[in-house]
């Protein structure tokens, strides 16, 4: 399903994750690599949530098979760039941030600040306000250039 690079990425985010390098990531890991990222004060229920979505402990393996039913699910590039489309009726390839911020904070799953923030960090607009969605499409379904170097 991976190839040796994306093998070897994981298990490069898997040693991060195992806090206590013991080869098993568990409630106490997930709760370390939050506070690590300076999320503080998990909440019990969310980390239980998390580890139910695995069958058993959280080798390797098992982290590997995880990331692989996730990613099977996700919509291919064109499904993506045909959503945003819909909000791009001249066919520029952009979309206004303004725009897609407000639907981004005000729509569904509404996105929190910190989200924004950090989606304007990995994909700033041009100097117009201009968003570039294919560009986002591209990340979001092959990964960033950037990271694969």
């Amino acid at each position: 399903m991976f190839d040796q690079t994306q093998i070897q990425e994981f298990k490069e985010a898997f040693t991060v994750i195992d806090q206590n390098r013991d080869g098993i990531i568990d409630k106490e890991d997930l709760r370390d690599t939050f506070a690590a990222m300076g999320r503080l004060n998990v909440k019990n229920e969310e980390l239980d949530a998390m580890m139910k979505e695995a069958s058993g402990p959280i080798n390797f393996t098992v982290f590997l098979t995880m990331f692989g039913e996730k990613l099977k699910g996700a919509d291919p590039e064109d499904v993506i760039t045909g959503a945003f489309k819909v909000l791009d009726p001249e066919g520029k390839g952009t979309i206004k941030k303004q725009f897609l911020e407000e639907l981004l904070t005000t729509q569904c799953d509404r996105f929190s600040h910190e989200e924004i923030k950090n989606m304007w960090a990995a994909f700033p607009p041009d100097v117009g306000g201009n968003v570039d969605y294919k560009n986002i499409c591209y990340v979001i379904t092959h990964g960033d250039a950037k990271d694969q170097e």
